[in-house]
């Protein structure tokens, strides 16, 4: 991945809401799927977490223990110059434990530790280096409502560690509902422009990074004496979200994007990238169901 690449990634990744979805849900399921149009590789996920929260002593207490899986496919029908039986499926699993509480002048903190794994399961056991860990913590203040819905200040920091980037990020949301048709939310890691048609029907403007990183349980050898120990996705899309909510809590949502930039790269046991698997995927679709705080 280029200098200019990965500072694109870094903006990018700053307008995505994935932490935020899985700060706030409950419960979801859902389905990626990237065609191999013009692409050497086809991409397929299907996602489930679930979070159960236990309400402690005192005023809005809580812990949150929750499991996060997805499985991963990759297929594709060009011949690479080296194995690639052990590049197809991967498995990531992540435990979870949350733990949010008011604090002085509606402040609420929120921290949440992931210990788990990333690997793609071709030896006998786990190792050491399928583990992955991540983290959040975050102070969240609600102000005035309008509309049915708070003005929220979110600050803190976040770092997942089978995501591709291994250095903690910035976490800055503001969100407001300025209009009873219209909201926004800026920030890192989350920005986002939403046009309400109804109570059960919305639609979202939004930018995302996706991806994956897994463990290679056993090295691929590459031409040159190289050896791969990891496999890294990493994409930069931006399109629309339909939402329709059965109830306050229970939606449906369908995207639709265009991908901006896509890398899928083998990388040695430093991490550093040695062979890039060409990707030029530009359709991206994902769906799902969720729960949601």
């Amino acid at each position: 991945m280029s200098n200019l690449t990965r500072i694109l990634t870094l903006i990018i990744y700053c307008c995505s809401s994935a932490i935020y979805a899985q700060l706030s849900d409950l419960a979801r399921i859902d389905y990626t799927y990237i065609p191999n149009a013009k692409s050497n590789i086809e991409y397929e996920r299907f996602r489930a977490l679930f979070n159960y929260p236990v309400k402690l002593k005192g005023d809005d207490t809580y812990l949150f223990f929750g499991l996060d899986y997805s499985k991963i496919n990759l297929k594709s029908e060009v011949e690479f110059p080296f194995p690639t039986g052990d590049l197809r499926d991967f498995q990531l699993l992540d435990l979870s434990i949350g733990y949010t509480t008011p604090m002085r002048n509606n402040w609420r903190l929120g921290i949440r530790f992931q210990p788990g794994v990333s690997t793609n399961l071709v030896a006998d056991a786990l190792s050491i280096k399928d583990i992955v860990l991540s983290g959040t913590v975050i102070f969240i203040k609600q102000g005035k409502k309008y509309n049915g819905k708070h003005q929220t200040l979110i600050l803190g920091v976040s770092y997942a560690g089978n995501s591709g980037f291994n250095f903690p990020l910035p976490f800055v949301s503001y969100f407001k509902k300025f209009h009873p048709d219209w909201s926004f939310n800026l920030g890192i890691p989350k920005t986002n422009l939403q046009y309400y048609f109804s109570q059960k029907h919305k639609l979202k403007a939004y930018a995302q990074l996706d991806g994956f990183t897994s463990n290679l349980q056993r090295e691929v050898a590459l031409i040159g004496g190289k050896e791969a120990r990891s496999i890294n996705m990493s994409l930069i899309l931006s399109g629309l979200q339909y939402e329709y909510n059965f109830t306050k809590r229970l939606q449906l949502y369908l995207r639709a994007a265009y991908i901006f930039s896509i890398d899928t790269e083998l990388r040695n046991k430093n991490r550093n990238m040695i062979f890039s698997l060409d990707n030029e995927a530009k359709i991206y679709l994902r769906t799902g169901i969720k729960f949601k705080i």
